[in-house]
């Protein structure tokens, strides 16, 4: 089982960036997809989620509006599509799946994590 994120890189304030998350060994069609990161000295935080079919989607307050999670379960692949980035949204970014619907925001309930990919925003 992996996850492998892509897409990270340094973008200034207001642009965009997509991430990536390439699954392989399992079929994410069964599995709640999400995104979390983690900035320096900070604890890992959830960023969004969505579920299995597509068709409902959760998100952290702060990326509302800004940041849209999607999913491809014909290419076992998810997306994170960051637009009018913040200094605050530079972090390490992680991919994560499971397989409930409850707890989406607790990183101790997701079975399986890629290695994640930094996003630094500057200006």
């Amino acid at each position: 089982v992996q996850l492998v994120e892509s897409g990270g890189g340094l973008v200034q304030v207001g642009g965009s960036l997509t991430l990536s998350c390439a699954a392989s060994g399992f079929n994410i069609s069964s599995y709640v997809m999400a995104w979390f990161r983690q900035a320096p000295g900070k604890e890992r935080e959830f960023v969004a989620a969505v579920t299995s079919g597509g068709q409902l989607t959760s998100y952290e307050n702060t990326v509302k509006g800004r940041f849209t999670v999607s999913r491809d379960n014909a290419k076992n692949t998810i997306h994170l599509q960051m637009n009018n980035l913040r200094h605050e949204d530079t972090a390490v970014y992680y991919c994560a799946a499971k397989q409930t619907l409850v707890q989406l925001t607790t990183t101790r309930a997701y079975d399986y994590w890629g290695q994640g990919t930094q996003v630094t925003v500057s200006s």
